[in-house]
């Protein structure tokens, strides 16, 4: 089964257009309450600072408590926290409201296992049948209206609300733990772009914390701002600051916090591939990177791939997608692994990835280093590539775009034009209604004039 609501990140779109409404949220806890909370009758709500949070917190506390099925209620908080800390809340599952990177209008539900991992594939497929025959079922209901059979069931156990912002504090801790010692970051002077997003509060206590000298930007959320112009995917305004207070380098997050990207003394932007190799040296060094093994995606430049493995590395890519890299270190046994976007994932202290403990690990890193980030990076020479994010009105007919025969034909020889050592991608979208269209290759005019190509012809199906 094809899930049409659920993409590689949970179930995303537009706040208060299906699914983002309340009657879908409440809904969604009723079928959850059903499927998963059958143990310990209770579950963790956690979200990011968007104004349409608060409606699908409410709606889905409120599915979970007529089932008879208790909330604790995080507040705000990033993602990395969430999948942390569930196996210690005692709780059936974990389900964090964002959208991550994407603009306020946008919200999202994740779903997350009592262990703190993100549910499988087919299971989302389960919970999405499950979701489409209550809704067939509630119409029939309608159609035949049963009010004398409603009047006379006995009522349900209700659950219980309970707020607990102390799991906050206890996370923030963790991360300190990461540092050998409290003082760990005194000489070093960050500016921290926090996209007015779930860590605006966290990231630069725990870095004021570890003794560093922090200037912070975009740490103001109103439920409107968030990820606006700033954070991972907007890194203009944070590289004018590093290079106007001359800042050692910057940081920046994304909405929910499980994205990283940095940008170093110059300005200029680092990216998650980049980081996995300087992390996968660090880490080296210091016998923390379990059987010398690095897990990225097949979004990656083929350039990491050729620097990891002459420097003596073991390299393995996953499908895109932050659970699919995690999933394939776990049959790997590693410690380290991450995509080109910024989810870095380091498996000894977080579940999933986690912007503050990649950004502590890199801090570490660079101040044992001794050189500017400037002069560090880049670590590798990047092969020419041209990514085009190709967006539809719908998921549907994103789909249907690289379904036509004309679009396949032309992505068959492209490939073969760009020859073996190459990278052509054209992928749908887990998170959003967009083509994702990869080129890469050593012949930057051959890359330059494909990826035209290819675009102008899947813009004829744009709709």
């Amino acid at each position: 089964m094809v899930n049409k609501l659920f993409g590689t990140d949970g179930v995303r779109g537009t706040a208060n257009l299906f699914p983002m409404t309340a009657d879908f949220a409440y809904s969604l806890a009723e079928v959850l309450s059903a499927e998963v909370c059958k143990n310990k009758k209770c579950v963790a709500i956690g979200k990011d600072t968007r104004i349409s949070g608060d409606m699908l917190e409410a709606a889905l506390s409120a599915g979970f408590l007529a089932n008879g099925v208790s909330v604790i209620s995080l507040g705000i908080v990033p993602t990395p926290l969430v999948t942390l800390k569930t196996p210690s809340l005692n709780i059936d599952m974990a389900l964090m409201i964002t959208a991550s990177h994407n603009p306020y209008q946008d919200n999202g539900i994740k779903l997350i296992d009592e262990s703190g991992n993100k549910f499988p594939d087919e299971f989302c497929a389960k919970i999405e049948g499950l979701l489409a025959n209550k809704k067939e079922n509630n119409k029939n209901n309608n159609n035949n209206s049963n009010t004398n059979n409603q009047q006379n069931k006995s009522p349900s156990p209700l659950g219980k609300l309970i707020h607990d912002s102390s799991v906050a504090n206890v996370y923030m801790n963790d991360m300190l733990k990461i540092a050998p010692s409290s003082y760990s970051l005194k000489s070093l002077r960050v500016v921290l772009d926090c996209a007015n997003g779930a860590y605006s509060y966290i990231l630069p206590q725990v870095f004021k914390d570890l003794g560093a000298g922090i200037i912070c930007i975009n740490n103001k959320p109103d439920g409107f701002n968030i990820n606006q112009n700033c954070g991972s995917q907007h890194t203009e305004m944070l590289s004018d600051t590093v290079r106007a207070s001359h800042a050692h380098f910057g940081i920046a997050v994304d909405g929910d916090g499980d994205r990283i990207i940095l940008v170093d003394d110059m300005g200029q932007v680092i990216d998650g591939d980049q980081l996995l190799c300087f992390l996968a040296k660090y880490l080296k060094n210091h016998n923390q990177l379990k059987n010398n093994t690095v897990v990225s995606t097949e979004w990656s430049n083929l350039g990491l791939g050729n620097y990891l493995t002459e420097n003596g590395f073991n390299y393995y890519k996953s499908k895109v997608g932050e659970r699919y890299v995690i999933d394939l270190m776990k049959e790997k046994d590693a410690s380290l692994g991450g995509e080109l976007v910024g989810h870095i994932v380091l498996a000894d202290y977080a579940k999933t990835g986690d912007a503050l403990a990649a950004a502590i690990v890199l801090s570490l890193a660079y101040l044992e280093d001794g050189r500017k980030m400037s002069e560090i990076f880049p670590m590798f020479t990047p092969y020419p590539c041209v990514i085009e994010n190709i967006r539809f009105s719908t998921k549907e007919y994103m789909a249907e775009s690289v379904e036509y025969d004309d679009v396949k034909k032309a992505l068959e020889e492209a490939k073969k034009l760009l020859g073996e050592d190459s990278n052509l991608i054209a992928r749908k979208s887990g998170t959003e209604p967009v083509i994702k269209l990869r080129v890469e290759a050593k012949d930057a005019k051959l890359v330059e004039k494909l990826s035209s190509e290819l675009k102008n012809l899947i813009v004829k199906y744009q709709k």
